[in-house]
This record gives structure tokens, C-alpha cells and sequence, in this order.
């Protein structure tokens, strides 16, 4: 499914943020990248989104060179960032509604899958709030709900459980058990936190400034 083959990333002549990356995965797994801030965990995540080129190696998602993977055709990525984009001053309805107005599903169709996110996502006492209203813990049950209307080959999550209580942390980790830990789907968790990666992961990825101590 994917897999990185010595890869280097820089962002400046002294710092590396990746050094020598060596990896693979396969649909079904679920995957922590677990260290300390500034160890390349996001910077794995944002080279997996086509955000970012490595400077260095290969990177292969489905066996396809990453440089010629096309996202709207190849694969379904999910990406959940730590700072998720919505429309702020939309409600939670309207921002569930809008990824699916774009594909041009029918109407009744969309209302409702939007009607049974809420339910799901227990959303029901802020489906009319607007985005910038909403606490973080709130804003990420939101983006969870937009991706559970598709079907996704892999799914990265991006240092979301560091700001969050342990009852937050534990319904989230739940959540996404329920909806992406499967066996087509990828996982790959970007965290700080061991606990989460392993209560979220089936394999460990340890980073430190950039280079991977060991895979477990």
C-alpha cells in the first residue's frame, strides 16, 4: 500500500527532517509515527498527502511512484490535521452538507447522510452552531463525520489527541476503531503520546529528529 525508500527531506542546509526513511505497509494496518515534536511525523504524513516532495528516495503509494500517483483517481486519502479546514462561519450542518453537495449526490440522499452523521457523531446539540463556535474536541468529531462519507483507502491523522482530556482522547480513538481501522483501509496516526499509539496502532514507528530508532 505505501512505502518509503530512502528518504531524506531538508528543509535547511544543517536540519534533516527525515533521514534515511525506510518503511512499508499494507491496507489493514494501523500505523503510529510516535516521537517528539520536530522528530518528521508530520512531515511523513504531509509527503503521503502529495503535500510536500522528499528531497531524496522513493516513496510508493499502491506501488505508484509517488510523483505520478493521482489523488482524484488512484487512491482516497482522508487527512485530518491538527487545524482541520472548514467554513467557520457555516453551521456544522452546512459544512457536513458541502462535502457532499460536491460530488452531486442526490438531495434527499444528502440530507440524510447528513441527518445520520449527527446522530452518529452525536452532533445533535450543535448541528446548527457555527464552526468558529466550537471547541477543539468538537471541530475533530466534525471532521471524523466528513470523512465517514467515504470510502477510503488510507486515512492520516496528525497530532489531534496532544490538546484533548483522556475522555476525548478515549471517544476519538473509539470513533476511529469504528469507521477507518479496517481491513482495506490504512491508518497512519501521527502522535506524541504513547498510550494513544498504542491503544490506536498495530505497529509503532519510532522517530527522533528525523530517523526511525525501531518498528514495532
Amino acid at each position: 500500500m505505501i512505502s518509503f525508500v530512502n528518504v531524506y527531506k531538508k528543509y535547511t542546509k544543517e536540519f534533516f527532517a527525515l533521514s534515511n526513511i525506510n518503511f512499508k505497509f499494507e491496507k489493514g494496518d494501523s500505523v503510529a509515527l510516535l516521537g517528539p515534536e520536530s522528530s518528521g511525523k508530520t512531515c511523513i504524513l504531509r509527503i503521503l498527502a502529495g503535500l510536500e516532495n522528499p528531497d531524496k528516495g522513493e516513496v510508493y503509494i499502491k506501488k505508484i511512484p509517488l510523483q505520478k500517483v493521482d489523488y482524484s483517481s488512484d487512491i482516497s486519502m482522508g487527512y485530518i490535521p491538527y487545524k482541520a479546514n472548514f467554513f467557520d462561519k457555516k453551521t456544522v450542518y452546512d459544512n457536513l452538507k458541502y462535502v457532499l453537495d460536491i460530488r452531486k449526490i442526490e438531495k434527499k440522499v444528502i440530507e440524510e447522510k447528513v441527518n445520520e452523521a449527527i446522530i452518529d457523531f452525536r452532533l445533535e446539540g450543535i448541528a446548527g452552531e457555527k464552526i468558529y463556535k466550537l471547541s477543539l474536541f468538537q471541530k475533530y468529531l466534525v471532521s471524523i463525520a466528513r470523512l465517514s462519507f467515504r470510502k477510503l483507502d488510507i486515512v492520516l491523522i496528525d497530532n489531534i489527541f496532544e490538546e484533548l482530556n483522556p475522555s476525548e482522547n478515549k471517544e476519538l480513538i473509539k470513533l476511529f476503531k469504528k469507521y477507518f481501522v479496517k481491513p482495506n483501509t490504512l491508518v497512519v496516526t501521527a502522535t506524541s503520546d504513547e498510550k494513544i499509539a498504542q491503544n490506536l496502532a498495530t505497529s509503532i514507528v519510532h522517530l527522533n529528529y528525523g530517523v526511525i530508532d525501531k518498528i514495532d
